[in-house]
Order: C-alpha cells, then structure tokens, then sequence
C-alpha cells in the first residue's frame, strides 16, 4: 500500500485529559503536528473544547503567521468578529460540494480552522478529500489537457447572486477596474450595471512546502454541472446560461464535456471522508492539500471558520 493510500484524513489528536490546554500544547508541540498536517492535510482537535469566537482566534494566532482576508466573496458567511465567520449559509438541505478556499483567485490561504460550538442534530459533517489523490484519481488525459489548458473562469454579477460592490468591496468602478486589472482579470460592464469578469487560472499547483502537485481549482465547483439539474434548469430559463453567476470552461474558452466533469466529480467522491462533528472540535485544514465541504443537516449547526497564511504572500488584495 502507497504513503497516500494509508493516510487518515482527518488525523485526530485527542485530549489527555479534561480541561487541557491546547494553545500551549500547540505551542509545545509544533514539531508534532506541522509534520502530521503536512502528511494528512487535516488534523481534527478533539476534546479542548474550542467552541467560542475567542478560543478560534487564540488557536489561529499560536499556528499562523497572518490573518487572510476573505477575496472575492462567492458564499454568504456572516462575521463574529475580526477574521472570523460562520461557515457558509446555505440552506441547510443544500450539499455544498468540495471545493479548496478561494482556489480561482490569485491569493488564497494556506491554512482554514473550523470550530464547532454547535453540532448538527442530524447530518452536517465537514466531508474532506486529499488533493493529492484526487489528482491522481483523475485519468491521465484530463490532468494533462488541465495542465495545458487551465480553468477560464466567469462570473456574472447581476440578477442572480452577490452585486459586484459587495464581491470587490467597492461602488467604484475605476477601483475595481483597477483590482481586475492587477488580478489578471478581464472586465465587461452591462448598460444595466452588471459587470462581468472572466479570469484564466491553472488546474493544478505546485504545494510551496511539501512540493507535491495539488488539484487546486474551482472549475467544478463554479460549473453548472455542480447544481441540482432541476435548479440548474430553472436557473437557465430564468436568466441564460450567459446570466448565471458562475461558470467555467477550458482555459481557451472550449466547453467541458459532461464526461470529464463527472471524472473529475468521481474522482472527488472516491478519495472522501467524513466524521462526526463534536462540540467543541477544531479542524485544521491544510487548504491546498485537502478540499472541503458540507452535507445537509437538520437542526441548529454552527461551524465559525477562520483563514490564515495567505499564498503567495504578495498577492493584491480586494
């Protein structure tokens, strides 16, 4: 069996006994779990009880070096205080599909904390899957015409979704213009004051510590293809597949055949792997080597979240 094969995803590292405190364990021991983060991807806290706003940001600041801001919006979260959110608000019968952090932007962060202060009654897991082995779950003809080609990325802002105010963080067009511009991203106004970009990134990156190539996109996550038919349909009719709020195509604007997209989307589904959350669990997520998202849950879960270590360091901000 490979290194890969036997990896556990998340790595849960327990308590010794009750009321033990994780920030000076996680100052102690930083030469144990940055290793095991790097290896797994994800490490899972369970028993120190971080289920607070506070205890959140104590545990960020011991591991990281810099806070990473949210760019270009794509999910409704609402803000618990500085630098931290709740976990995206979608409705909770909706599945949010596994996606890596602000993966179609020049900037994204290194790591994510998710913290549980409360548990889903029924559903609601975290579902995560190693980047590395989805990559190499995907057939070799689709990784390289990726690694040749890329993602185009389209975003529409208009009837459906977030305005372009809220996504950039200004009414001004000449500063988002000029945000577009320094982010390689090319920019059309509607007569109705829509605005829509379109933005080339690559499919597959290079992870800076471990070295190892990543699946690090959101080309299925912002395709069509991720939504219930039934809405997708609905969405389509309403507005066109011009007026949806995302999309994405090959790199040189050639659509993506269905067939590949449901590789890519097996290719998620086989490396999967969920837990239980618990009150109080902190999730750490190496954001480049593993992929996250959510399953539908009854009752009244809240996950707060925070980002950390943006990459590369020098990228303009929104």
């Amino acid at each position: 069996m490979s290194e890969t094969q036997t990896r556990t995803l998340p790595r849960v590292m327990r308590a010794e006994h009750i009321g033990q405190d994780l920030l000076r364990w996680l100052t102690d021991n930083r030469e144990t779990w940055e290793p095991a983060l790097r290896d797994s991807g994800a490490l899972l806290f369970r028993g120190f009880g971080v289920d607070s706003p506070e205890a959140l940001r104590s545990c960020i600041e011991a591991t990281s070096t810099e806070w990473a801001s949210y760019r270009e919006r794509a999910t409704p979260r609402t803000a618990v205080g500085d630098n931290i959110f709740t976990s995206t608000e979608y409705p909770p019968k909706e599945v949010i599909p596994l996606h890596n952090e602000n993966s179609h932007c020049t900037s994204w962060p290194q790591k994510l904390y998710f913290c549980c202060v409360t548990p889903a009654d029924t559903g609601g897991e975290t579902p995560l899957a190693d980047c590395r082995e989805v990559l190499a779950a995907i057939p070799a003809a689709i990784r390289d015409e990726f690694a040749e080609r890329g993602w185009r990325y389209r975003r529409h802002f208009g009837l459906l979704g977030f305005s372009w105010q809220d996504v950039f963080g200004s009414g001004d067009r000449d500063q988002v213009e000029a945000y577009c511009r320094e982010n390689a991203m090319d920019v059309e106004w509607g007569a109705d004051d829509s605005l829509t970009v379109t933005y080339l990134r690559p499919a597959i990156h290079e992870h800076p510590t471990t070295g190892e190539p990543v699946w690090f996109n959101h080309g299925l996550f912002f395709n069509p293809f991720s939504l219930d038919p039934e809405i997708r349909e609905v969405l389509i009719d309403s507005v066109g597949v011009e007026g949806l709020p995302y999309n994405t195509t090959y790199g040189d604007g050639e659509t993506v055949p269905e067939s590949v997209l449901q590789e890519i989307a097996q290719a998620y589904r086989a490396h999967t792997r969920t837990f239980p959350w618990q009150q109080g669990d902190l999730l750490f997520v190496d954001n480049m080597l593993v992929a996250h998202g959510r399953r539908p849950f009854t009752g009244n879960r809240r996950i707060l979240v925070g980002m950390a270590d943006p990459w590369p360091p020098d990228a303009v901000s929104a």
